[in-house]
């Protein structure tokens, strides 16, 4: 049996989503957990939508696990009881046919938050906000995003893996000010490691007034790491949503995705 475990999580104490020998992750805090409850030993391995960075948080990270004889109500009532304040598990349900958390997403959102203002951001929302001590111009972000909508090769705001490609599909990428917070939306059918915190990393140095709003496309089109392009920080990364197909769609939706990753 399939089950889907939808997450929230602050990522401030972890180093990440995926499991690393020695240091603290939330993949390893859910598997530890569901091996706890069902006495399994290797605990059972779960499959996420996206595998955040050490440090980003989620608000829509979605996972599958695959058991045998379990009751979902009494594991998610389990699990809620046994993991850690900084990660609760806002769902778990039966999957249906053809679900896979990774493969059959459609796209993920996320949002990535600046406070630009002298005072910095309310010390509540520090972990979720980053600091920024020059005045940002959105409508300049804005304009330096549209040169990297769509379908492109983003090897230059990508930390390359071996055997992985760099293609990728952005659908949104918009920045909006409410008073001294600015928040950037970014949507694509998925991402490669570190390509939101690079995308914004190049809207803020256009939004700086450092570069022309059409340097960002100058920077895709060279297909490599720019030593101007800032990795931005990643606490203001937030994994608002992952979007999938309906469920006749969802083994079309997988396949698919596949064959491009196999590309």
């Amino acid at each position: 049996m399939r089950l889907r475990l939808d997450l929230s999580y602050d990522g401030t104490d972890f180093r990440g989503w995926a499991t690393q020998p020695g240091l603290r992750t939330v993949q390893g805090e859910v598997e530890s957990a569901l091996g706890t409850i069902l006495r399994l030993d290797p605990a059972p391995q779960l499959t996420c939508a996206g595998r955040t960075d050490a440090g980003v948080h989620a608000r829509g990270q979605v996972a599958h696990v695959d058991l045998d004889g379990v009751d979902p109500d009494a594991l998610q009532r389990r699990l809620r009881r046994l993991l850690p304040d900084d990660i609760a598990l806002r769902a778990l349900t039966v999957a249906p046919e053809g679900f896979d958390a990774r493969f059959a997403a459609l796209e993920r959102r996320y949002v990535y938050r600046i406070c630009d203002a002298p005072p910095g951001p309310d010390p509540l929302a520090r972990h979720a906000v980053v600091r920024w001590r020059h005045r940002l111009d959105v409508d300049a972000m804005n304009a330096a995003a549209t040169h990297l909508l769509g379908e492109h090769d983003f090897a230059a705001f990508c930390k390359k893996r071996e055997g992985a490609t760099t293609i990728r599909t952005l659908l949104e990428l918009r920045a909006a000010r409410t008073g001294d917070l600015i928040e950037t939306t970014v949507r694509a059918d998925a991402f490669c490691h570190s390509m939101v915190r690079a995308l914004m990393g190049a809207l803020v140095a256009v939004g700086e007034g450092r570069f022309p709003a059409d340097w960002s496309g100058e920077v895709l089109a060279a297909a490599a790491r720019d030593t101007r392009v800032r990795v931005m920080p990643a606490h203001g990364l937030v994994l608002e949503e992952v979007v999938y197909p309906d469920d006749s769609g969802l083994a079309a939706r997988a396949l698919q995705s596949r064959r491009r990753r196999d590309a």
